[in-house]
């Protein structure tokens, strides 16, 4: 019989594995929490129109990357790809837009994309990010920015380079897209044929293809930061400011866009060039339309999102963690009394382990050294011989004082 293996594009977190990203999440989370954002976490799967709605029919996610299926009463249900959407649909549903704001919430959440597997992106992998609902004021945007920025550089995230640009409203943006989508398909023998067939849907990717002929084509495309209304163009502008005034660097790049429908206005990315070719760390945008588009109030938006696995990469080799143990349990015939023991002791709050592996009393002595333990209780009935493996002295000590002891110490 073949061995079993995870499906491809999928991974398996190991115990040493899982330290190191639990550090990195709780460092993350701290950061956010200082700065007023509370965790939101909503289902692993939710109802296809959210995405087909909210991200767009015409985008990659929705075209070839979800995993959709029927629940068995003829709903389409989607493995969530991506998690802005949700969390404005929770925000609707809930009736968030009754709060103070901006409403300031982060997730910390596992994704699904049929995408192809490579370093750093996977079919299932995880996220970080955070949305601001509520405020359209741009000191919002750079608030975002600033905090990712802080992210990645308390997580130790190398090579990173910030760039952004801005969409501007809705209707400048359509008016650009008939105007890119005109001068595409003047283009169109030169172009790659993926980039041809989606001319109509979504020509702002164009500028996404690595295919000589279509980046020697889009070198000479108009750009959409020529055409921004006097409005967008001041807050594009304040943002920029703010972000100066903050000390974090930034690139204007008007040739940078995203994946999804809902973006409007500032659009940014952070890259870290110790993740090679596919550089992509974080990234996001305001979306000051997706909460209406879903059934809610006119609620201006921003957020961002940054792959877990992309950071742990980006960042290099992480010391994993090893838990302290304060007593190692031993015992060679009293099963009973030692397990009574270890029970105490963790009541206690004490991080306890006990020998349940079979060794011999010298294979639990050295057992115990592997983990680090500061004391070997041998429990032989109701006493304890304790020795202390920091200062090397032992001693007996009545059962019933166990824990007392140990605490004192």
């Amino acid at each position: 019989m073949s061995k079993l293996t995870a499906p491809r594009g999928t991974f398996d977190i190991l115990p040493e594995q899982a330290s190191v990203r639990a550090g990195v999440e709780r460092t993350a989370s701290e950061l956010l929490e200082r700065a007023g954002y509370g965790r939101i976490e909503t289902p692993s799967f939710e109802a296809t129109e959210l995405f087909t709605r909210g991200v767009g029919e015409a985008t990659d996610i929705v075209r070839k990357e979800m995993y959709s299926f029927d629940d068995g009463s003829g709903r389409s249900l989607t493995l969530r790809p991506e998690g802005t959407a949700p969390v404005c649909r929770a925000y609707v549903q809930h009736g968030m837009h009754k709060l103070p704001a901006p409403v300031r919430l982060y997730y910390l959440s596992s994704f699904f994309r049929a995408e192809r597997p490579q370093a750093g992106r996977y079919r299932q992998f995880w996220q970080l990010g955070i949305e601001a609902l509520g405020s359209e004021d741009p000191a919002v945007d750079a608030e975002t920015i600033v905090l990712l920025a802080t992210i990645l550089a308390t997580l130790g995230v190398t090579g990173v380079r910030l760039r952004i640009s801005s969409l501007g409203s809705p209707a400048t943006r359509a008016a650009y897209s008939e105007d890119l989508g005109t001068y595409l398909r003047a283009n169109a023998p030169r172009l790659a044929p993926a980039v041809r067939e989606r001319i109509d849907q979504n020509p702002l990717r164009a500028f996404d293809s690595d295919d000589p002929g279509t980046r020697e084509v889009m070198a000479g495309a108009p750009r959409l930061l020529d055409r921004l209304e006097r409005e967008d163009a001041e807050h594009f502008a304040a943002v920029r400011e703010l972000l100066t005034r903050a000390g974090v660097a930034h690139e204007i790049d008007p040739t940078l866009v995203r994946g999804l429908d809902y973006y409007t206005r500032t659009l940014f990315e952070f890259t870290s060039d110790a993740l090679g070719a596919q550089s992509g760390v974080a990234g996001g945008g305001r979306y000051d339309g997706l909460v209406e588009q879903l059934g809610g109030p006119p609620t201006p938006g921003i957020g961002w999102a940054a792959g877990i696995e992309r950071i742990m990469l980006a960042s290099g080799e992480h010391p994993v963690t090893v838990a302290a143990v304060d007593v190692y349990v031993a015992f060679e015939a009293g099963r009973a009394d030692a397990f009574a023991a270890l029970t105490a002791l963790r009541e206690a709050g004490l991080a306890v382990q006990m020998e349940l592996g079979g060794r011999s009393l010298k294979g639990q002595l050295k057992q115990a050294d592997r983990l680090g333990a500061r004391f070997f209780a041998h429990v032989e009935g109701g006493s304890v011989r304790l020795r202390d493996l920091l200062a090397g002295t032992e001693e007996t000590v009545d059962g019933r004082d166990l824990v007392d002891h140990v605490v004192r110490s």
